[in-house]
């Protein structure tokens, strides 16, 4: 996302919102949790302009006014401290017009998180200790943004650390469309991965950006807030709806989190997963699995060969019959001239 200069985060609106994520949020009042909306997770509460519509279905984080802005929070920060690995996903549509787009956010719950309405995404930042994943619909070439249509992953600063084009998989962030998004971090290999389609299309086994950083590290084992946010600015009146969001942990035993990492299955998963754009949905197998999988198939050809020609041995054996003994014939003859013979006797021995 692009970074504005210092002078206009500092310029915020009479009515901005500010939270200070502790444990005890001191902002205002949030409206009525989405509970019992089963496409959301209980306790997410709706900050700002963000609010519920079509009696609970869905979400509209931002109205068609500039200087809009909407946060959708869960009330219950993250537990790291163990190595947890989680799993969020969330579907979405942003209208067709010029704006930020709507970000993911993760940040401690010893960090001060500003939300003034004027600033990218709604959020402003006093240090580099957050994550966002950002589904940018606009363009700055000083933050390295390959057009306004990309996710891009940033750790303390709108200048996004990994990029990932949109347009190479034929979508449009701010269409209308209803999108899905699915963010992965495993605590092993520390990996966060991003991955983005249609909505009701089935989740795709490449992602569009992957990232390895340490979060356990990062945050030094501080419970972590999670949300989205999105805003306008200036002239722009996008509108921003959620339709579900969701999300889900796995904590890793430290006995298993200590254990030695495989260097040759890690070698095998940065070949596999790379910190690249990844514009299409083609399956890709590590050449140690091909060569498994042709070995498997050779050993298995050669058991059925091996058992078809010991049965057939058996089947013909049972059906060949041992030919006949020719019988031994003993003729007795008396001959009584030279053109009349008698047969005595014949006997078959």
């Amino acid at each position: 996302m692009a970074a504005f200069p210092s002078l206009y985060f500092n310029h915020i609106s009479i009515f901005c919102l500010f939270l200070t994520l502790f444990p005890t949020l001191s902002s205002s009042s949030p409206t009525p949790s989405l509970y019992p909306n089963p496409n959301f997770d209980p306790q997410i509460d709706l900050f700002s302009d963000a609010h519920a519509v079509d009696s609970g279905a869905h979400v509209k984080l931002t109205c068609p006014l500039p200087s809009s802005s909407g946060l959708l929070l869960r009330r219950n920060p993250i537990s790291l401290t163990n190595p947890t690995s989680f799993s969020t996903e969330f579907s979405f549509s942003i209208s067709p017009d010029v704006g930020d787009g709507l970000l993911l956010v993760l940040v401690p719950s010893n960090f001060s998180l500003r939300f003034p309405a004027q600033s990218s995404f709604g959020v402003s930042f006093d240090n580099d200790t957050y994550l966002g994943v950002e589904f940018d619909t606009s363009m700055d070439d000083n933050a390295g943004d390959v057009n306004a249509n990309h996710v891009g992953l940033n750790l303390g600063s709108l200048v996004s650390v990994a990029v990932g084009n949109v347009s190479e998989m034929n979508l449009v962030l701010n269409s209308g469309e209803k999108l899905k998004a699915w963010i992965d971090y495993d605590a092993s290999s520390k990996r966060i991965e991003t991955r983005l389609s249609r909505l009701g299309e089935a989740r795709p086994f490449n992602p569009i950006i992957a990232y390895e950083v340490d979060l356990f590290k990062m945050w030094g084992g501080h419970d972590v807030f999670v949300g989205i946010a999105s805003s306008n600015h200036g002239n722009s009146v996008q509108i921003v709806n959620v339709y579900s969001w969701k999300l889900t942990l796995r904590i890793i035993p430290k006995s298993l989190h200590s254990l030695p990492a495989d260097p040759r299955a890690h070698s095998q998963s940065e070949q596999h997963l790379r910190t690249e754009i990844v514009g299409s949905h083609r399956i890709s197998y590590p050449p140690l699995t091909l060569l498994a999988g042709v070995i498997f198939s050779t050993g298995c050809v050669t058991l059925i060969a091996f058992v078809v020609l010991f049965m057939w041995a058996i089947f013909v054996n049972r059906h060949v019959e041992s030919p006949s003994p020719v019988p031994d014939f003993r003729i007795s003859v008396q001959v009584e001239n030279h053109f009349y013979v008698r047969i005595l006797d014949i006997n078959v021995m």
